[in-house]
């Protein structure tokens, strides 16, 4: 673990694609605090902030499963690109939720086109994320596959997903935790059809 510790971003992304799911913890511990303090920065709701943290690091893990991360030595902006259109997207199937306090941050936000997430390679690759989510999803455990399911189908929060099942917040993303753990050592399976298109 220390070796890896030592290596590129790209390196580890590389590792990870090939099975070494502790080249994707090195990652994970290099990146947490900084997406977590952006999310916060732009999100004043901590519930809100971790619903996007783990669906940030759920997208990460299956993007880079399917082979759709291309190493331009930014992985860290990718990360980050991947939380911002994630509250852009909150945006627009809930209520308003990102407030930019500073007015310099807010106008630099709404003009990055680079921040923009819409054009037909992304909606594809989007389309087959979700495919090969949903075809390991039916292989966790039944209080995770609920868990999972209410993230992505019906867009809860953990808060209202605690509310929802008579658990506690930490509970709720304790579930979601072990299955993104467990979703991550399926897609690594060599036997495991990760895709299905009929």
């Amino acid at each position: 673990m220390d070796q890896l510790k030592q290596e590129k971003d790209g390196v580890l992304v590389k590792l990870y694609e090939e099975g070494n799911d502790d080249a994707f913890d090195v990652l994970l511990e290099r990146y947490q605090k900084a997406v977590f303090g952006y999310i916060t920065t732009v999100v004043h709701d901590v519930d809100l902030a971790n619903d996007i943290f783990q669906d940030t690091f759920m997208r990460v893990i299956m993007q880079i499963r399917a082979h759709h991360y291309v190493d331009n030595g930014k992985f860290s902006s990718w990360v980050m690109r991947i939380a911002h259109n994630l509250m852009i997207d909150g945006t627009r199937q809930r209520k308003p939720f990102v407030e930019i306090a500073d007015p310099i941050e807010k106008e630099r936000v709404l003009n990055d086109p680079s921040l923009v997430v819409g054009n037909a390679e992304t909606s594809d690759h989007n389309e087959q994320t979700f495919k090969t989510l949903e075809s390991l999803v039916t292989r966790l455990p039944e209080s995770q596959q609920e868990i999972v399911r209410m993230r992505m189908y019906e867009r809860l929060s953990f808060k209202e997903i605690a509310e929802k099942k008579g658990c506690s917040i930490n509970t709720a993303l304790g579930r979601m935790r072990y299955a993104i753990l467990n979703l991550r050592k399926m897609s690594a399976s060599k036997d495991l059809t990760l895709i299905e298109m009929e």
